[in-house]
């Protein structure tokens, strides 16, 4: 199928990584958020399910459960991220026809991720996809403000020379996707939140990332 019209003027491609650049059923992020539950209630003294549901509620309110641990309890970001990131990567592998995607399309690609350095570079490393980025902008970069705060999305592309009218960002989170939306972006919404959406500032939706690309630029 032809990239649709309302894509056509796009140059530079933004990503999420978690649970974009590959599915949800990967136990990446079930790791990982078992790992914060952890911290929580021991940072906090809550049994498990009251701290699962106080890092839910700082995920919703501070966009990420960290800088509701960092505005509330002082948490220090690298003691949090060095321990909830040190997980296993062997529920992810390497999608040779998603790679072959991304590098199909034209314009640049940039990963924008609230998630740091390593996390990064780690998952990219695992799903072969390093080499298919222009750029990462991590959490580190935006001083552990993460999205969809304004000036996350501004010193991301301050950093990348992004002209927010020329770009396009494909999520999983539509709350991440309003901000981009404001800016002038074209906004994707890809996995399961993606079914029933009926969000105004999401432009396109799809099951997956593979699904999206392969009906539209292949």
């Amino acid at each position: 199928m032809p990239l649709p019209t309302a894509l056509a003027h796009v140059d530079t491609w933004i990503f999420d990584l978690d649970q974009t650049l590959y599915p949800h059923e990967a136990e990446v992020m079930a790791l990982i958020e078992g790992k914060m539950t952890a911290f929580v209630a021991r940072e906090t003294g809550l049994s498990q399910p009251e701290a699962y549901d106080l890092q839910k509620s700082y995920l919703f309110e501070h966009g990420t459960t960290l800088a509701g641990l960092m505005a509330h309890h002082g948490v220090e970001p690298r003691r949090f991220l060095d321990e909830v990131h040190d997980v296993s990567l062997d529920g992810l592998k390497p999608d040779p026809e998603l790679n072959a995607l991304l590098a199909g399309m034209k314009g640049r690609r940039i990963v924008f991720t609230n998630g740091d350095d390593f996390h990064a570079v780690r998952i990219l490393a695992k799903l072969e996809m390093t080499d298919l980025f222009d750029g990462v902008f991590h959490l580190e970069h935006a001083n552990y403000v993460p999205k969809p705060n304004l000036s996350t999305f501004e010193l991301m592309m301050k950093a990348h020379i992004v002209n927010p009218k020329t770009a396009a960002f494909f999520e999983d989170s539509p709350k991440n996707l309003k901000t981009a939306f404001d800016l002038g972006m074209k906004t994707i919404l890809v996995g399961p939140k993606a079914q029933g959406n009926g969000d105004a500032w999401v432009d396109f939706r799809g099951l997956n990332l593979k699904n999206f690309l392969r009906s539209h630029f292949a």
